[in-house]
């Protein structure tokens, strides 16, 4: 096990009717507030109304920036920063999923620097200072809640890339599970998807001695997979919604990589598919990662096994070790095509002639990875096993 430092700073607001609470919690903590937010269900349902009301009660004022899309977008975080600098704000409050979380952040940040906030996700620059952050969760998938990074695209030159430090993770989060009753099915298993991914992210490690976090991996890796399942099956089944919520806390907030090397290949190359293509993240990650599992899985058969059965229970003993770990890529595929997810291009109607163009930014930076690092060739015969897969 490697050496570590852990902190979160977020503190954690689960349950029901929590977010009315939001007023009472910046009372004190912020002269002015943005609220920041995408649209859609948060303004149908009357969430934002109620965010408001919570607002005015307890006496803090606010302006508003709304239009976040999936896959937020550089252009409408330079409109925040601008905003901010303008109305003079000292606090912001993301309400909505990750896409919204990741533009706040990105607003945080940009609002400290002189130059373009893009600088940041070019690593130009590196983080120091931001503007606070607090949430409302609405979509359990990004764990953008209490990570200490975003991602954001450039709609300019279809680049998403990302930026992180620990005083962007945000200073509270209300996590209350009713908020994800009317989530369409596709925007719930994409979600499901990415917080599943995040945990593989992290599992598919060459760390030695990383057995308890290898236990905690497994157990929320099944957990997603028993109660994603149940949320599709039952949109209205509480407990089911308050598991996969905190599940994709969980995933992300950092504790299931603790001492141990983390691989984000996938991610990287996922990237540069919504990044063009501008997919939903999840159902990216849904066509990469079984075609990375394919590419990599002979480099440690024991991992593969040994998630085939602690994951997915499946017989191992006196099998063959490549059948095995074929198998729990199997489930894998099989799980995703459950939830409605693409597992190929084909499946999500997307075209394979910008593979080599995804490549060439995957890697542009150098090889990405740590499990096996990938250089260009790597990249495009990982995109073309998703292009063949069925």
């Amino acid at each position: 096990m490697r050496n570590f430092t852990y902190q979160n700073r977020t503190e954690m607001i689960f349950g029901k009717d929590v977010e009315n609470n939001v007023g009472q919690k910046l009372k004190g903590l912020a002269k002015k507030v943005l609220i920041h937010y995408g649209g859609g269900s948060v303004v149908a349902s009357g969430l934002l109304d109620r965010i408001k009301e919570s607002l005015n009660q307890a006496g803090v004022a606010y302006v508003e920036l709304g239009g976040v899309k999936p896959n937020p977008k550089i252009g409408l975080v330079r409109e925040g920063v601008a905003l901010c600098r303008e109305e003079s704000v000292d606090f912001i409050l993301a309400v909505g999923g990750g896409s919204v979380i990741d533009s706040a952040k990105a607003i945080g940040i940009g609002f400290y620097h002189e130059g373009d906030v893009w600088d940041y996700f070019i690593q130009k620059v590196s983080v120091k200072e931001t503007l606070p952050v607090g949430v409302v969760l609405t979509i359990p998938a990004a764990g953008s809640e209490s990570s200490n990074g975003c991602v954001i695209t450039n709609e300019e030159n279809e680049y998403k890339r990302s930026a992180g430090s620990k005083i962007m993770r945000p200073v509270f989060a209300f996590l209350n599970p009713e908020l994800t009753y009317t989530l369409p099915p596709y925007q719930t298993a994409c979600g499901i998807v990415d917080m599943f991914a995040h945990v593989l992210e992290r599992y598919f490690t060459n760390e030695k001695g990383v057995n308890l976090t290898d236990r905690l991996c497994e157990a929320t890796l099944k957990t997603i997979v028993e109660q994603g399942l149940a949320v599709m099956a039952n949109p209205l089944d509480y407990n089911a919604r308050a598991e996969i919520m905190w599940a994709g806390a969980i995933a992300h907030n950092g504790s299931l990589g603790l001492g141990r090397s983390e691989d984000w290949g996938s991610h990287m190359i996922e990237h540069e598919i919504s990044g063009i293509y501008d997919i939903a993240h999840g159902a990216g990650l849904a066509i990469v990662f079984p075609a990375w599992m394919q590419y990599v899985h002979q480099h440690d058969l024991g991992r593969f096994v040994q998630y085939a059965e602690m994951v997915w229970g499946i017989p191992t003993e006196g099998r063959d070790e490549d059948a095995v770990a074929r198998a729990a890529i199997e489930a894998t595929k099989r799980f995703f095509k459950q939830l409605g997810m693409p597992i190929s291009f084909e499946d999500g109607n997307l075209p394979t002639d910008k593979i080599e163009e995804m490549a060439e930014k995957t890697v542009e930076n150098g090889p990405v990875g740590s499990f096996i690092k990938l250089d260009k060739g790597d990249v495009i015969r990982i995109l073309k096993i998703a292009a063949d897969l069925k």
